[in-house]
């Protein structure tokens, strides 16, 4: 792992580092990316600094100072080449005093490089009884606010699966703790809309940019007639889903066989960029 933050890079990455008034520390004010690494080479880097600066905004943050964080990368990925790995950019509200109020603080920028291993071809999701709240201050945005997220992975890791999945408030069908949803039915491949409150995936738009598929709202039963599922997300790329809750899916089926060979073809197009 190698860790640059506020413009150095640390010689030992679990030397203390952020102060504990950091206001992202202290109650979760902060936006962050992941990012996939291959062959030592962000992949879709512009679109996910641009969705960093979207999420800064919504949660009323300064500006993102886009240089520094591209120093960052740059910094960790030079100091070592990784096959297959992970960026992380946090940007938090920086020191402030205790409380929910803000300080007048520089912000915190931290970037972090580790390496990571494949995803498995297939796995399993659980949906969880916690709604996501799709009216909420936080609807939409990649914030350092993940408790809750937290809590349902830890469930859903209780019944074997690798994913919890989120109902919104109006009961619809909305996202998992780090993946959008694509499912099948009829033959027609879907996804929930971002009126849904799920996060605006960068993989989820470019697949629905690269492959296609229907951008709807419906109630989460809509699954237990799906013909296939799959999980889409910057470190799981297009995986299948064999099994829903208790319920055995074919995975992959024909259509998560398409959309995995169009991204494989087309994912070289934004290693760097």
């Amino acid at each position: 792992m190698h860790v640059w933050i506020n413009g150095h890079l640390l010689d030992d990455p679990a030397a203390p580092a952020v102060a504990v008034s950091d206001h992202g520390f202290t109650v979760g004010d902060g936006v962050f990316e992941a990012i996939k690494v291959v062959d030592g080479l962000p992949f879709a880097l512009d679109r996910h600094l641009q969705r960093l600066h979207g999420s800064a905004t919504g949660l009323g943050l300064p500006e993102v100072d886009e240089d520094a964080v591209r120093r960052g990368i740059a910094a960790v990925l030079d100091a070592e080449r990784l096959p297959l790995g992970r960026l992380r950019i946090t940007v938090t509200g920086g020191p402030a005093p205790m409380g929910s109020g803000r300080g007048h603080a520089e912000p915190t920028i931290a970037v972090v490089a580790d390496a990571m291993q494949p995803w498995p071809p297939a796995t399993a999701v659980a949906t969880v009884p916690w709604p996501r709240n799709e009216r909420g201050a936080l609807a939409g945005l990649k914030t350092t606010s993940y408790a809750e997220n937290v809590v349902a992975l830890a469930a859903a890791k209780e019944r074997g699966a690798s994913e919890a999945v989120f109902a919104n408030l109006a009961g619809h069908l909305c996202e998992g703790t780090g993946s959008n949803v694509f499912y099948v039915v009829d033959g027609e491949l879907r996804t929930p809309t971002l009126a849904s409150g799920c996060l605006a995936g960068v993989t989820r738009a470019l697949i629905l940019e690269w492959y296609g598929g229907r951008e709807v709202d419906e109630p989460i039963e809509v699954v237990e007639r799906a013909s296939e599922v799959f999980l889409a997300s910057t470190t799981r790329d297009v995986q299948a889903v064999e099994r829903w809750n208790d319920r055995a899916l074919p995975a992959p089926g024909p259509i998560t066989r398409e959309a995995q060979a169009v991204w494989r073809g087309r994912e070289p197009e934004l290693l760097g960029r």
